[in-house]
């Protein structure tokens, strides 16, 4: 007795049986694919440029991994270097003297903000530093900060930079009158632990009852220290004292320039600097590390957009090889196009023959681009080959830091590329008709 099947089974049985014709459309695809990026006699020029074109694609990747890397390695090391010497939030007041009277105060409230682990008083003026009685002397920033043991917790790194002798500002008689020299500044006087180096600000300029002309007052201060911190200018610029000591230098009395304030989170250094400016008030204002140094970090975000616009224009000049390159595959090929199409072969199908031909060449020469970029980076940073003026750039030598972000973007970005680089080519190639197709010489 014969069986008949319903008729719903009907499209199931056709489903099945298309999955296997579709699988082997797909290999046959691949295949053909895989056979134009071949070299084949006679064919040789359309293997050289789609090298070529792999090339382009690899340089441009490399050199924009290379780029990011080396530019947010600049960030970091000058943000961390900054920020040895420089809280994350500063609290000054209005006004040309930056003159604290009620520091006390204004101290006791900024600690009672829960996103602030230390803060303390400091004093920053200028002044004239010069070895004994030689005449060579310089310029210098000189800051005022407790002495350790003073009840306030470390607001910086600074004191864990010291190379020679500490941050006690103890000196040899026992008075707190020592000071902690940046090493190229002592370099430059030649002042090293247990010598005499004299200080004078504009604070120390008094008026000579005789002639009316302003005479300087000398104050003397014994090395009791050493400091490094690689960056330039702290090392080549700055002093440290004794709070209580750089009060009288700067003529202050028993006022500071400031507190300085370090956060839980560096990065809510903005939002903690914005709730200190609200729970102040006037005439007190705060300002996060960002903002003090807003010009530096502005210039090297800017530098880093257009290195990544001009290195992506690289990426760009490959993807038009990889136009070229299949529109002359499309060119050298069109009577096997047409000869494929009158076999039955769908234009759909013709189109991922050349998206996938491509797709190919740019992803071999973003994965290229991803491995040369990444070992260049990792070479860089690890033996630091590029060596930097640090009076000119801060830091001594090219840092590199790969984000796993920017890696990501640019993988993205040059597949992207790739694939829409082969839209045209692909399309006219499916538009044959086969008949013109198989005529053409």
């Amino acid at each position: 007795m014969a069986t008949t099947l319903p008729i719903a089974d009907a499209p199931a049985r056709a489903a099945g049986a298309s999955r296997p014709a579709a699988r082997s459309l797909r290999r046959l695809e691949l295949e053909i694919a895989w056979r134009y990026l071949r070299s084949r006699r006679g064919s040789r020029l359309l293997s050289l440029i789609s090298v070529i074109a792999m090339g382009g694609v690899l340089v441009g990747v490399s050199a924009l991994i290379l780029i990011m890397g080396v530019m947010n390695g600049l960030q970091r090391d000058l943000r961390e270097k900054i920020l040895v010497a420089s809280p994350d939030v500063r609290v000054l007041t209005y006004g040309d003297d930056l003159r604290m009277e009620r520091w006390e105060e204004a101290l006791g409230r900024v600690k009672q903000d829960p996103g602030v682990v230390a803060a303390a008083p400091v004093v920053l003026t200028f002044g004239i530093v010069g070895k004994g009685t030689q005449s060579f002397a310089t310029g210098a920033q000189i800051v005022g900060i407790e002495p350790p043991g003073a009840g306030v917790a470390d607001v910086t790194s600074i004191r864990t930079h010291a190379v020679m002798g500490d941050f006690r500002f103890r000196s040899s008689d026992g008075r707190a009158r020592g000071a902690v020299l940046g090493k190229r500044l002592a370099e430059q006087l030649n002042a090293w632990p247990g010598d005499q180096i004299t200080i004078v600000t504009r604070a120390g300029l008094q008026l000579n009852p005789v002639t009316g002309q302003p005479t300087p007052t000398f104050e003397r201060f014994e090395v009791t220290g050493i400091f490094e911190t690689g960056m330039f200018e702290y090392d080549n610029g700055y002093l440290f004292i004794a709070l209580a000591e750089a009060q009288k230098l700067g003529g202050l009395g028993t006022a500071v320039t400031g507190i300085e304030v370090r956060a839980r989170d560096r990065w809510e250094a903005s939002a903690l600097a914005a709730r200190l400016d609200e729970r102040l008030g006037f005439p007190y204002f705060a300002r996060d590390w960002q903002a003090q140094n807003s010009t530096l970090f502005q210039a090297l975000k800017l530098e880093k957009l257009g290195m990544g616009v001009i290195l992506l224009l690289i990426i760009l000049v490959a993807a038009f090889n990889i136009v070229s390159t299949l529109t002359m595959v499309v060119t050298d090929k069109t009577r096997e196009i047409g000869i494929l199409k009158a076999m039955g072969l769908p234009a759909r199908s013709v189109r991922r023959i050349f998206f996938l031909q491509g797709l190919v060449i740019g992803a071999v020469g973003t994965a290229g681009g991803l491995v040369l970029g990444l070992a260049a980076s990792l070479a860089l940073g690890t033996y630091k080959l590029i060596r930097l003026d640090p009076s000119v750039y801060f830091i001594d030598h090219l840092p590199v830091a790969t984000e796993p972000l920017d890696v990501a973007l640019t993988v993205l970005a040059s597949i992207a590329v790739a694939a829409v680089a082969t839209l045209h080519p692909a399309n006219q190639a499916a538009k044959l008709y086969p008949i013109e197709a198989i005529r053409h010489e």
